[in-house]
C-alpha cells in the first residue's frame, strides 16, 4: 500500500464520520452549544493540550528514536498550538480528556499509536477548518489566520505519520490493516462524542450542514 492510498482508504471508510465532523455543528457540539468567541477558543485549548500530552507520552514510551523523534516533534507543534490560543484567553483550566484522547492512550505499540496519529489528524483537519471559519465569519482574519497556520501543521504531521508507517509496513499487508484500524478507530471515537453531545442537546446529529 502507499502513502496516498493508506490516507485515501482512511478517509473513504470514514466519510460520514469526517463529514460531520467537518459540519457546522463540530463547534456547537465542542462548545456544548456555548457558540462565543471565548468557549470556542477555550475548547480549542483543551483540545491542543490533551493533544500535546498524548504526544509527549508516546515520545517517551517508545523504543524507536524515529518515531520518538516524530512524536516529540509534534508535541512541541501541538504545545505551542495550546500556547498559541491560550494567548487569547485570560486563563484557561484544560478540563476532561476528550474521548479521542482516551482513545489514543490506549493505544501501546508504534504501528497502531502512528495510525491513531493519523486518524486524528485527518479528524483536527476539519476541526481546524471549522475554527478558521468561525473566525473569518466574527470578522476576525488574525484569529483565523492562527487556526489556518496550525492546519498547515497537521499537514506536515500528516507527512511525518505516513513517512514513518512507510517504512515500518512496506508491504507488510497486516501492518497497513492495523494501522488503518486504529486510525479509524480514532476516528469514530470523535465521531461517537460528537453525536452524544449533540443528542444529550437535544439536536439530531446526522444531517450535514
Amino acid at each position: 500500500m502507499t502513502d496516498s492510498e493508506f490516507v485515501e482508504s482512511v478517509r473513504k471508510a470514514n466519510n460520514t464520520a469526517l463529514s460531520r465532523l467537518g459540519s457546522s455543528k463540530s463547534l456547537y457540539a465542542d462548545t456544548m452549544g456555548e457558540m462565543d468567541v471565548e468557549e470556542v477558543l477555550r475548547a480549542a485549548a483543551t483540545a491542543e493540550h490533551h493533544a500535546a500530552e498524548t504526544y509527549e507520552t508516546w515520545a517517551e514510551t517508545t523504543t524507536d528514536d524515529d518515531v520518538a523523534d516524530a512524536f516529540a516533534e509534534t508535541a512541541d507543534e501541538e504545545r505551542e498550538h495550546y500556547n498559541t490560543v491560550v494567548g487569547e484567553l485570560d486563563a484557561h483550566d484544560p478540563g476532561e480528556v476528550p474521548a479521542i484522547q482516551s482513545y489514543l492512550r490506549g493505544l501501546d505499540d508504534d504501528i497502531e499509536r502512528l495510525g491513531g496519529f493519523v486518524g486524528r489528524t485527518l479528524a483536527a483537519e476539519k476541526s481546524k477548518e471549522q475554527m478558521t471559519g468561525f473566525f473569518v465569519g466574527k470578522a476576525d482574519p488574525q484569529t483565523a489566520s492562527l487556526f489556518r497556520g496550525m492546519g498547515d501543521d497537521l499537514d506536515a504531521q500528516l507527512e511525518r505519520a505516513i513517512s514513518l508507517l512507510e517504512a515500518h509496513c512496506g508491504d507488510d499487508e497486516d501492518c497497513w490493516d492495523r494501522a488503518e484500524e486504529a486510525a479509524s478507530g480514532a476516528i469514530q471515537t470523535a465521531y461517537e462524542e460528537y453525536t452524544k453531545r449533540l443528542e444529550s442537546m437535544g439536536v439530531n446529529p446526522k444531517p450535514v450542514c
